[in-house]
């Protein structure tokens, strides 16, 4: 099924940024499988259960899950992941819309997850509590996160493009899933650290997948690309490999917990 809903002027924003160059984001999401297969076998997916994923990108997560013959469905701000997410999970519901405004019954889904989406909410206590809402009775709700800034990365490629995102609030905590779970409404079960290694295999790949992460070079334009694409490539020299190859690596906060 394929339909859109009306969203929040951030929600659209982020639609909007996140929509840039999603080839090249689909780059850095298909790298992420480790987090996604440590989450699976936290919570013990099931075949024939119904899935959420909240933010779901281009859908490498829902493929895994219907791999697994689960029932998928993934809504996500950003219309040009969602088009890729569809070639590469045909048969999902998949949906444009507001994750804190989710086009859903209560108590639809055996698990809801949210991989580096919740914190992009204008209030992530509402984005978590509409998990909860649209979860069954006991169901899992799996919340990512950045992990310790001294282990990502990222955090690195984050501090590069802040010029080009002047005025933007700081969108994320390593605890702060855990400290709203009590709030949303759901209760803690458990939460783990994964790395991930992003691998590019020279400066141009590195910058354009980069880049792409949050609309970064649209917000630069092509006045201030350039002067970011360099930043970046400073953040990250120590990532550079002998080949000219890099190697990023990141940590992520995994959060598990029940409806």
């Amino acid at each position: 099924m394929e339909h859109s809903l009306q969203m929040n002027e951030t929600a659209r924003r982020w639609g909007a940024l996140w929509s840039f160059d999603p080839d090249a984001w689909a780059m850095n999401e298909a790298q992420q499988t480790p987090v996604y297969e440590a989450a699976l076998r936290a919570t013990g997916l099931e075949p024939g259960a119904r899935v959420l994923d909240v933010g779901c990108g281009t859908g490498v997560f829902l493929r895994l899950c219907a791999d697994r013959g689960a029932e998928v469905a993934g809504v996500d701000a950003a219309a040009g992941l969602l088009d890729l997410a569809r070639v590469r999970v045909p048969d999902a519901d998949l949906c444009q819309a507001d994750m804190a405004e989710l086009p859903y019954a209560d108590d639809t889904f055996d698990l809801v997850t949210g991989f580096s989406s919740f914190f992009f909410a204008d209030d992530i206590v509402r984005a978590l509590s509409e998990a909860r809402r649209v979860a069954r009775p006991g169901a899992t709700v799996v919340a990512e996160v950045f992990g310790h800034p001294d282990r990502c990365d990222l955090e690195r490629v984050k501090a590069a493009v802040a010029p080009v995102r002047e005025g933007e609030r700081e969108y994320w905590r390593p605890d702060a899933v855990e400290l709203l779970l009590p709030e949303s409404g759901l209760q803690f079960e458990q939460a783990f650290d994964v790395d991930c290694v992003y691998r590019y295999p020279d400066a141009a790949a590195l910058t354009e997948a980069m880049l792409a992460a949050g609309g970064a070079g649209l917000l630069a334009g092509p006045e201030r690309v350039d002067a970011v694409r360099a930043a970046i490539l400073d953040a990250l020299a120590h990532c550079r490999q002998p080949d000219g190859s890099y190697h990023v690596a990141n940590e992520w906060h995994v959060v598990v917990a029940r409806a």
